[in-house]
């Protein structure tokens, strides 16, 4: 009850301080602004495959986790869809997209998206509303976050990483977006190159998630345990969808139905193939057996790489750009953890972390004015300088996530436990930290049920749970 009446407080708090905003006139525009219908349509269904990218991403990730741990890890990234949405329609936009700071931070302008209307944002978008510009860029929003989990699968405690979530969207991924998308951020000023998110989306959620990964620990068991994917159907059903849902990420950037639009959803898709394959064939090198595992975490690897590059190159480039992601991403995953021993889960590092890492400089070898006249060339096409450039905003993106990261988990440490126990890690924290099950398995004899919880009905602490039903 104590609990409930601190978070009723707060919501209240938070009611009456946004109150006033809420209550103002959303749109500003003195003068009728033109609106282009197909835009705003082509713009609308990008913010609708965006978001269904984050349960497809909790299915790919929730398939490659032990069954213990399924329903936890989904949840994770279900849950952020409405954390982050609320958190972004309050004061998230603002800080990333509102009037210019000091080039550093947008102002509080738009709290509670005041002045954010029907209207035309001529700055953003000028042929399609201000707030069809906004919740396309909240989907991106929701979605990184939910891209981090992957680091820390199955050992983290929910509170806390809901906490983590909060601050981490507000303190990371609104400033970085600013620096590098917002009108007057100062990577923007600069010349850095992202069109979808190998910056801001990409190597922050990667690099974060490492960062998070070596402050907890290992996994319980890791690397002296086989520690398996427990429903790998389900992984390629996520990474099917996050391929489909990946059109309105990159094609939906161009923010026009235009030509720009077809060639950015054209290099999505065949970066993505060319990752696939790459990935597939270094794995079957290496390993000796091609496996689905490898050519569902080839394509992310393909899709995460063309992101920043995708308004910017043309085809050929893109399979390039494909093909080399597949085999670092390998390289990353399959070598270097394993040599460096830090439990990066899900890879969520290996393959964000460092494909974002390659996309945002392949956009500086690769991209071309002939492709897209607001972009630049990049070092192929006699522009050495936006190399340096994209490296400047690399390493940046880097720091950044890594210093506020490591602050961030230090801070939150201090108030509530992070890591789940080692009892709570052995049961799994489906039960431990929802008390629900994603499986009901039967015993043969008796017909009865195993290790199965209702949610509603039985506390984690009345189960009995068998620990051969735990694996």
């Amino acid at each position: 009850m104590r609990k409930l009446f601190i978070i009723f407080t707060l919501c209240l708090l938070v009611m009456f301080t946004l109150a006033p905003a809420a209550f103002a006139d959303g749109e500003t525009a003195a003068t009728p602004a033109k609106i282009d219908s197909g835009d705003t349509t082509f713009v609308l269904i990008s913010a609708a495959l965006v978001m269904f990218m984050t349960p497809g991403l909790a299915l790919f990730y929730g398939g490659m986790v032990r069954t213990k741990n399924a329903l936890s890890t989904i949840m994770q990234s279900f849950f952020v869809i409405g954390l982050i949405s609320v958190q972004w329609v309050l004061f998230g936009y603002s800080l990333a997209f509102g009037p210019d700071v000091n080039h550093f931070i947008g102002s509080l302008d738009w709290i509670s998206l005041n002045d954010v209307g029907q209207l035309p944002n001529a700055d953003y978008a000028p042929t399609i509303p201000h707030q069809a510009f906004m919740i396309f860029q909240a989907m991106f929003a929701v979605i990184t976050v939910g891209l981090i989990t992957g680091a820390f699968a199955e050992r983290m405690k929910f509170s806390a990483f809901v906490v983590f979530a909060l601050l981490w969207t507000t303190l990371v991924y609104d400033p970085v977006a600013h620096w590098v998308w917002g009108v007057g951020g100062w990577m923007r000023e600069l010349g850095v190159l992202d069109f979808a998110g190998g910056t801001v989306v990409h190597i922050i959620s990667g690099v974060s998630g490492l960062v998070i990964a070596l402050m907890i620990g290992k996994r319980k068991g890791y690397g002296s345990e086989v520690i398996m994917p427990h429903h790998l159907p389900m992984t390629v059903i996520g990474a099917s969808l996050l391929w489909f849902g990946w059109f309105g990420f990159n094609a939906g950037s161009a923010l026009s139905a235009n030509g720009l639009a077809a060639s950015a959803f054209i290099v999505t898709h065949v970066a993505a193939a060319a990752a696939t394959i790459s990935w597939v064939l270094t794995e079957w090198l290496h390993h000796g057996k091609p496996t689905i595992l490898g050519a569902a975490s080839g394509c992310v690897a393909g899709l995460v790489a063309i992101t920043p590059a995708a308004g910017f190159v043309s085809v050929i480039p893109a399979v390039i750009i494909g093909l080399c992601a597949g085999i670092i991403c390998f390289l990353a995953v399959a070598v270097l953890k394993p040599k460096l021993g830090y439990d990066d889960s899900l890879d969520a590092f290996g393959v964000h972390g460092i494909g974002g890492t390659w996309g945002a400089i392949a956009t500086g070898l690769f991209a071309s004015k002939a492709v897209n006249p607001a972009g630049a060339d990049g070092l192929f096409y006699g522009n050495a300088s936006q190399l340096t450039t994209q490296l400047l905003g690399v390493g940046t993106s880097w720091i950044v996530a890594a210093v506020m990261t490591f602050i961030i988990i230090k801070a939150i440490g201090v108030f509530m436990k992070v890591r789940a126990t080692t009892d709570q890690e052995i049961q799994g924290l489906d039960i431990t930290e929802h008390g629900e099950r994603g499986y009901a398995y039967q015993d043969f004899m008796t017909g009865s049920p195993i290790g199965f919880a209702s949610s509603v009905n039985v506390a984690p602490q009345e189960i009995v749970v068998k620990k051969t039903t735990l694996a």
